[in-house]
């Protein structure tokens, strides 16, 4: 179904005038929502007599928002009084007007997805921010939001850089461009947004429509993306401030594309990633900004996902490492505890996440992405492996499991240490066998799938131990050169660099049980599978097994000073 939507540029305090001249438009148009693109208010330190009155007066609920409207961070300083009441009203300032967040998805109640990256670029903020509020971003937030996979609108206050390139959209000759960043312009051929809003002082642009490679094999038609720059409201200039349009969420792309479209101008960067924050991650976007009447949940979207970095549910304490598609978290209630293995004295329970939110590594579409997200994990297990087998003295091996099943929410890798004797006398594989033939499933093959396209639904597990001197035994070796994964496929040439040169000294067992998609398959099965093989029985279901946030938040920070030289997302160019 269409909607109507209104978007502003910077209001700058100027909120009674604005709010009216809206209020005047939607008695005529009866839009579904408004969204302010760039500064709702002044900035404190300038603000002037009437701005301040003006803000008192919406806290204090005399001026009227006339329908729901939506707000994020633009370039100046959120005023003290309004972080209070957001903080204190779960996003909401009062009533219909709502905190975006500056890293954020939503999704409307007329399912129109906002994808937002409030603030500017702060080149010294490295990893993700950790405030909502100030009005600087980090190239780890933008990031995190490729995650999001789709966005119906994208807002940001500053430009992609190389927007004008290829363009011959009216510019004023007497302007300059503004202010423009390279992780917005990949954010944006990252999400294919079909509208990109930002706000830019005196002067209103409105790029050509352009086009981006297909989404899907064979397509002839192409996602569209129009971008917008809105003036000030208050420009002396009277540049256009106000942009009205119709939007339909559920529309097909357009075929054929709209006259005047170009190619995209967006050109990547190189896929090298900041270096995460040494300081443990607090939690981010924690304000919900949607009001129960309005909320129109989809359980397995980007914005309810809990292991999404854009999503505001995730416990971002417990992050150790992010590369270019994939980040690792310790465990939520992990299996082992930090006394199980007394050579690394902490749990060492893994989880191992692309940013793209998929329920399979078959299921990413973008082959360049899926490669490179199968390279990554791939690198990440074997880092772990080499951190596993130096911190545990060669006594230590590894087990590594996943469910790939178009039903699970998003993908991951779960990987946790064990007596190299368990891998080495081949116990892990007949616990895996014996248990799935208590369960009536398919039985269990030695295979490798690599990325799993063509393969169906599985679950596979790894076991591996290091290798001691003179030792052959069965198995593989476990080495990954530059452009391969392991599985020894060539990767594209975007991934060479994520995929790098992990070499372990060691022997890994894969195996593979095949699922029909309609059978009912435990998702717990490779916990339960180790928790009876460790003899931790007691701590089956990690709901049993809960910790503090301190507790977390050490464990997390015990992991990161083990991994810290094995990690190469910490690597410099």
């Amino acid at each position: 179904m269409a909607s109507k939507i209104i978007v502003t540029g910077s209001i700058n305090g100027q909120l009674q005038s604005i709010f009216e001249k809206i209020g005047k438009l939607h008695a005529k148009n009866a839009f579904s929502f408004a969204i302010v693109a760039g500064d709702l208010f002044a900035d404190p330190s300038q603000a002037s007599e009437a701005d301040e009155e003006a803000l008192n007066s919406l806290l204090n609920g005399d001026l009227t928002i006339p329908l729901t409207t939506y707000f994020t961070v633009g370039s100046n300083v959120l005023p003290p009084q309004v972080v209070e009441r957001l903080e204190s009203n779960n996003g909401e300032l009062v009533s219909d007007l709502f905190y975006l967040g500056k890293r954020s998805t939503t999704k409307t109640s007329e399912g129109v997805r906002i994808v937002t990256l409030g603030g500017v670029l702060d080149p010294e903020v490295i990893g993700l921010s950790k405030d909502t509020y100030p009005p600087f971003h980090s190239e780890s937030d933008a990031k995190a939001l490729h995650g999001a996979n789709t966005a119906d609108i994208l807002l940001t206050p500053s430009w992609p850089a190389s927007i004008r390139t290829g363009s011959k959209a009216p510019f004023p000759a007497d302007a300059k461009d503004p202010p423009s960043e390279q992780c917005i312009s990949d954010l944006c051929a990252t999400l294919k947004p079909r509208y990109h809003f930002s706000s830019s002082a005196g002067l209103f642009y409105e790029r050509e429509p352009f086009a981006h490679a297909p989404t899907e094999p064979g397509s002839t038609t192409s996602p569209t993306t129009r971008f917008i720059s809105l003036a000030s409201t208050s420009a002396p200039t009277k540049r256009k401030s106000l942009y009205a349009f119709t939007l339909d969420p559920s529309a097909p792309n357009p075929s054929p594309s709209p006259a005047g479209t170009t190619p995209s101008p967006l050109v990547p960067a190189s896929n090298k990633r900041p270096r995460p924050t040494d300081e443990p991650y607090s939690r981010f976007n924690a304000h919900s900004h949607r009001p129960n009447k309005r909320r129109n949940r989809q359980p397995a979207g980007p914005e309810e996902c809990f292991f999404c970095l854009s999503s505001p549910t995730l416990s971002t304490h417990l992050i150790t490492s992010i590369a270019t598609d994939t980040y690792l978290t310790t465990a939520r209630g992990p299996l082992p505890t930090a006394s199980t293995h007394v050579q690394l004295q902490f749990p060492a329970h893994i989880l191992l996440i692309p940013l793209s939110h998929s329920p399979t590594l078959s299921a990413i579409q973008d082959p360049g992405v899926r490669a490179s997200t199968y390279g990554e994990l791939q690198r990440y297990k074997g880092a772990l492996y080499k951190m596993i087998a130096a911190k545990g003295k060669g006594e230590l091996g590894a087990v590594c499991w996943e469910v790939s099943r178009q039903r699970v929410r998003h993908l991951h890798w779960q990987l946790l240490p064990v007596k190299r004797a368990l891998v080495d006398r081949g116990l892990v594989e007949a616990a895996f066998k014996v248990e799935a033939e208590n369960e009536k499933y398919p039985g269990f093959e030695r295979r490798d799938i690599g990325d799993g396209v063509g393969e169906g639904e599985c679950f596979r597990v790894w076991a591996w131990a290091p290798k001691r001197g003179g030792e052959d035994g069965e198995g593989k070796d476990v080495e990954m050169k530059d452009g391969e994964t392991a599985d020894g496929k060539k990767a594209e040439d975007r991934t060479k660099k994520a995929n790098g040169r992990v070499e372990v000294e060691g022997k890994e067992v894969q195996l593979m049980l095949s699922l029909d998609s309609e059978m009912k398959f435990d998702v717990q099965f490779g916990r339960r599978v180790m928790a009876k093989l460790l003899g931790l029985d007691d701590r089956l279901d990690w709901r049993d097994c809960g910790q503090t946030e301190d507790e977390e938040k050490k464990d997390a920070e015990d992991f990161k000073k083990a991994f810290k030289e094995f990690d190469f997302a910490m690597e410099e160019d």
